[in-house]
Order: C-alpha cells, then structure tokens, then sequence
C-alpha cells in the first residue's frame, strides 16, 4: 500500500510543528527540505520524531563520494528514515552513501531509506540544458535503472515514469513521487504531475504532497481525502 509523505516546506520550526501536531496520528510521514533544515538544523528532525512521524530528510545530497558518505552517515544518526542523493553523482557516489548510511546505524537501528533523484518533477519537455537531452521520461528511467545497479532501495521520480520503472527495476524498487496534485488542484511550479488515484495505479509507493494539504483551510481532513483515494485507486 502506498503511503502519503506531507512535505513541510516552512521557513522555522513553529510553523512546521504546527502543522505536525495538526496531521499527527493521520499521516505516516513527513518531509524535511532544504529551506526547513537549513533554518532549524537536526533538532526539527527530532521533535518530528518525537511526534512519531516517519522523517524523509530531502537534501538532494550531490558532492564528491567522500562528502555524500559523511553527510548520509550524519542523517543516519540524526534517526532519519529516508533520505537522497542525486542519481547523477554516479556509482562511487552511491557507493559511498550506502557506506555513510552503514556506519551510521547504531544497533538495533533501521537502516534509512537511500533514494536516487532522477529528474524533478518541476522539469518538462525541453527543460534540460544539455545538446541533444533526452526527454525526462526517458532520462529518468535510464537514471533508474544504474540507481538499481548501484544498490540503492528506489527513487525519486514522476509517478509517469513509475510504471516504466517498476517493469526495468522490479516491484521491490521504491519510486517516491512529487508533483502529486488532486483533479481540483492546480499544478503550480510542478511539471509533471498527475493525480493521487493515477500515481497509486502507476505504481507508486511513496506520495509527496505539499501544499495541497498545508494550504488547505482544513490540512487533516485535506490529508484524509487524499489516503483515501490512494486507497480506492486499488480496489
């Protein structure tokens, strides 16, 4: 069953952990980006652990092998239970994050959840910057399928794509899903983007969605509207 991740895009910690408290014993997960986590560092972290949440550290990790290695071992102590590189950093970059995340652990510790970011859902068509760039579906499923090789457990990509990947990588290979939008819902900066019924049926096992639910007048029940069509959508 695919689960909902409410991404808490806030500029401090009191706006974020209001809206927390709010989607508590509702939601499974949460996500923590780069304009949350730089404001208020690993402590937002624990107090989203601390109220039970499943945390996706969303950092979009892209450096040298050594670098990657270091920055996945640090989210790993901070109790993380997933978090992401750049599918283009390359093998000896995934490598290293997998070698980060294992000397992170301590005993009895899950292992965090490391995903690839392959193309963002805000790119389109003619987006890439590059002579001759593939189209992102295709770009994105080529990016799948070395994540795969490189021993990773999934990635970041459009539910469009998901369908294509699960068939290349197997059904046991995570695809989390931004660009998430109900029918009633405009797309806003995202490309990409279908709705909660079609990313669940493409294949989906992780559903990022953002405003939607933090922009509604009422984000638990904006948050349960959205479970629920996750859940038809496998009837």
């Amino acid at each position: 069953m695919a689960e909902l991740v409410v991404a808490l895009d806030y500029q401090d910690a009191e706006s974020a952990l209001t809206m927390a408290r709010e989607l508590e014993g509702q939601v499974p997960w949460v996500k923590v980006g780069m304009e949350l986590f730089t404001a208020e560092g690993p402590a937002i972290v624990q107090h989203l652990k601390n109220l039970d949440f499943n945390v996706f550290l969303d950092l979009k990790f892209h450096d040298i092998p050594n670098t990657v290695k270091g920055a996945v071992r640090s989210a790993t102590r901070m109790g993380v239970d997933m978090v992401n590189i750049h599918a283009l950093g390359g093998r000896r970059m995934a490598e290293g994050a997998l070698e980060g995340r294992d000397m992170g652990l301590t005993p009895g510790q899950e292992p965090p959840i490391v995903l690839a970011v392959t193309v963002l859902t805000s790119v389109g068509p003619g987006d890439i910057p590059l002579k001759d760039a593939p189209e992102p579906g295709a770009l994105a499923l080529d990016l799948a399928v070395k994540a795969k090789q490189y021993g990773l457990n999934g990635v970041v990509c459009s539910a469009l794509e998901a369908r294509g990947i699960k068939a290349s990588c197997g059904t046991g290979f995570s695809c989390l899903t931004p660009g998430i939008r109900p029918a009633a819902v405009a797309g806003d900066d995202q490309r990409r983007v279908v709705t909660p019924a079609q990313a669940v049926q493409n294949g989906a096992d992780y559903l990022v969605v953002g405003r939607p639910v933090t922009g509604a007048q009422d984000s638990r029940s904006a948050a349960r509207a959205i479970m629920d069509e996750m859940h038809a959508a496998l009837v």
